[in-house]
């Protein structure tokens, strides 16, 4: 009988464990978003132009922009491999930033610029399945824009 009990506590241990590190866990991609998020909201109002490398405190190689209602598939796609926590944009002004890092993705930005405080708009001659995309090595002059209290990246 005391084993039985002790077999209990310890799947019930295991079980709060695994609960606690699921709603408390947060991606890579959301901590560098929030970093991103910070260096952007932190850019001086006299900023009118930054290079997208001095406001991503992580290292990347590629980024891609997906435009409004593109299907998680064609992402995945684009990107070459599935992960959990996807969302497919629902309206017009959301973002939809995936940078990545050898094959990875290392920040995942997405929704309404109004609603995160910054917002990043990609537009590359390169594209790959209707994504905009941007390589590390390209020009990465961006214009800073200010209105409503709301940051604005523009290439």
């Amino acid at each position: 009988m005391q084993k039985f009990k002790l077999l209990i506590i310890i799947i019930a241990l295991v079980l709060i464990t695994a609960t606690v590190r699921v709603i408390f866990h947060k991606d890579v991609w959301n901590r560098t978003e929030d970093l991103l998020k910070e260096k952007v909201l932190s850019l001086g109002a006299t900023v009118d132009t930054v290079n997208l490398r001095e406001v991503t405190p992580f290292d990347w190689d590629v980024v891609y922009s997906f435009p409004p209602y593109t299907m998680k598939e064609s992402i995945y796609k684009t990107v070459g491999y599935k992960w959990d926590r996807i969302s497919e944009t629902v309206n017009e002004g959301m973002d939809q930033i995936v940078f990545m890092k050898d094959g990875k993705v290392v920040c995942y930005i997405y929704g309404y610029p109004e609603n995160k405080g910054y917002g990043l708009s990609i537009r590359s001659d390169q594209y790959k399945d209707a994504a905009s995309m941007l390589r590390a090595e390209d020009d990465l002059t961006f214009q800073v824009e200010r209105n409503d209290g709301v940051v604005y990246l523009y290439n």
